[in-house]
């Protein structure tokens, strides 16, 4: 193993051309830590906002990425649920443990979990973060079970693919809300109903709901209105529910804007879920970490980018 690897950094805010390919020393795990041979980074959202403005991570210089799939190349003190030549795959602590974006990754073994062998490292690595979020939104935060009606605004992203397909393992109802060409993809999923954003407003023609999640970070307001007297409102852009209490108390309802946390109990459900083939992500695009700008800025129309580092 060099002493060395490639990494994709950026030394000031901005738009894609900023991301560069650099060398960087190839870090060593430390107490209770593993260091991963990368093959495979997801790319989400999240990645060019802090790109643009930094939001979480401050000033550059620094790597992005927090999904990984890879295989275990070092393990340190302490280190009892992995060994050298494992095949993992996990999120890095959102999000100051960023720097999936490189040819080695250093992780807290019990955030990473064995990869299916189903699974390629190209597609496990799609999974964490979107996983995760969606995992927590639904059956964390809103507590979705047998029954429930749930909404999902956005159901052919990334994360909302795989909440579709979450939300029909915990016993839901499922509306897709996505736009017409991703009719026959949300229904493909499990959805039991599909509303074309094109052709119609869900705000305007729903209601009864028990659980609205929002994966476009679009007004909040006018969702409450299909919800019942005790539903909730998931958005995954908190931001959004700013001024929003008031109007939420009147209605009775709940409103969350949780951030995705690295969590190995989680990600033991989603691998568990891929394994037996009751969770399937879709990878529309995959690309060269040296093209990680570019897969930044092709937004995919359904499912999630992958960089392929190895």
């Amino acid at each position: 193993m060099s002493d060395t690897m490639t990494v994709i950094s950026q030394d000031q805010l901005g738009g894609p051309e900023v991301l560069h390919s650099t060398q960087a020393p190839v870090p060593a795990p430390g107490m209770s830590q593993i260091l991963i041979k990368v093959h495979a980074a997801g790319v989400n959202p999240i990645d060019a906002t802090n790109r643009q403005t930094g939001m979480f991570l401050g000033r550059p210089p620094f790597v992005l990425g927090w999904d990984v799939s890879g295989t275990v190349a070092a393990v340190g003190l302490g280190v009892t649920t992995h060994r050298v030549g494992d095949e993992v795959f996990g999120m890095l602590p959102f999000p100051q443990g960023h720097g999936a974006y490189a040819e080695y990754a250093v992780a807290p073994a019990r955030l990473f979990v064995p990869k299916p062998d189903r699974l390629t490292h190209v597609e496990a690595a799609a999974l964490p973060l979107a996983g995760l979020t969606a995992w927590q939104a639904l059956a964390e935060t809103a507590q979705v079970g047998a029954g429930t009606r749930v909404l999902i605004n956005g159901a052919a992203g990334g994360v909302g693919h795989l909440a579709v397909q979450i939300a029909k393992h915990l016993g839901a109802h499922v509306t897709a809300v996505v736009s017409g060409p991703n009719a026959d993809f949300a229904r493909s999923l499990g959805a039991d109903e599909v509303i074309d954003r094109t052709k119609s407003d869900y705000t305007a023609d729903v209601r009864d709901l028990d659980v609205v999640l929002d994966t476009t970070g679009s007004d909040p307001l006018p969702a409450f209105a299909t919800l019942r007297s005790g539903g909730v409102f998931v958005t995954l852009a908190p931001r959004t529910l700013a001024g929003t209490g008031e109007e939420a108390e009147r209605r009775g309802i709940r409103t969350a804007g949780p951030l995705v946390e690295a969590d190995r109990l989680g990600m033991t459900t989603i691998a568990d879920l891929a394994d037996t083939k009751q969770l399937a992500v879709t990878v529309e695009a995959t690309y060269p970490l040296a093209e990680a700008g570019k897969a930044q800025s092709t937004k995919p129309g359904r499912g999630k980018a992958v960089l392929v580092a190895a």
